[in-house]
């Protein structure tokens, strides 16, 4: 199996996966914890895609201001899908919820911990959302705080990934369920999640920005969760804050970006209840205002 790549501070990587022009190449990234950079790459079936593959990464870093060398390299065919496995461990976010990789459930067992937990079982496979990155777990934790208040609450992922942040929220309580990702293979690798955990959440492949409602369901959700990314936030805001009904969350942002999306929803009658500051990364509860 060939591959394209470069090694990047983890900054870059959200807004890359957004720029990034793939068509049929598929955009993966990881980091080692004990790692300073992220590593992304292309796998490619046909060594000959590679010179097309390296334009298309180098042209995306350009436009979010990344530079780095892009290598071409090969790894065994049996290893390259399972390789992000090694860097993807069981781990407690918030109070509740337990995020378990599906090929860690048979070792996994409940410590018995008050309250009870809820378990999250995830195979992310090309999808983006393992719980470990700060965007995704600051997300959850609101969830989690959110599930406490909000009875029978409708919920909505916006950029699901993997289905995480759904699947949390179904276990949590929430109903109706939905999401959507402009990536198909998230769609479909979220869906799989979705009936691994035997949760009710349907999922879309849909994008904003189009000036189409998304089909079915609800035209407004109790709690929606956005976790795309800061610019995107601001410039689609409009129709974001269109599908709030209640609470909304806001992630993805890098921390000096914030101020500007906050004050984009408070233009559209929101206010700030809580965010949260992880690393670079900070996230927001927002209310609309009564």
């Amino acid at each position: 199996m060939t591959f394209v790549g470069c090694s990047l501070p983890e900054q870059f990587v959200n807004p890359l996966f957004e720029v990034f022009d793939g068509g049929d190449f598929a955009l993966t990234s990881y980091r080692d914890v004990e790692e300073p950079f992220a590593r992304l790459r292309v796998y490619l079936a046909d060594a000959a895609d590679a010179a097309e593959a390296s334009r298309r990464l180098r042209s995306a870093m350009a436009v979010v201001g990344a530079d780095a060398p892009v290598e071409t390299g090969e790894i065994p065919d049996e290893d390259w899908k399972l390789s992000y496995r090694r860097h993807f461990k069981t781990e407690t976010v918030g109070r509740r919820l337990v995020v378990v990789p599906e090929w860690e459930l048979e070792d996994w067992k409940d410590d018995g911990s008050s309250p009870p937990r809820e378990t999250v079982v995830i195979d992310p496979g090309l999808a983006f959302g393992t719980g470990r990155h700060e965007t995704t777990k600051a997300c959850l934790q609101f969830i989690d705080a959110l599930a406490a208040e909000e009875k029978a609450a409708s919920f909505l992922d916006m950029g699901c990934g993997s289905g995480i942040l759904s699947i949390a929220a179904a276990k949590l309580g929430f109903y109706p369920v939905r999401g959507f990702d402009v990536d198909p293979e998230a769609v479909s690798v979220a869906t799989e999640n979705a009936a691994m955990n035997g949760v009710d959440a349907r999922f879309d492949h849909f994008a904003l920005g189009r000036g189409k409602p998304l089909p079915g369901g609800p035209a407004r959700y109790d709690v929606v969760a956005a976790n795309i990314l800061g610019p995107l936030l601001v410039r689609f805001a409009d129709e974001i804050a269109a599908c709030v009904g209640g609470r909304l969350i806001v992630s993805g942002i890098l921390n000096e970006l914030y101020p500007e999306v906050l004050a984009a929803y408070e233009a559209r009658g929101f206010r700030e209840l809580d965010r949260t500051t992880l690393g670079e990364w900070t996230t927001g509860l927002l209310t609309i205002r009564i």
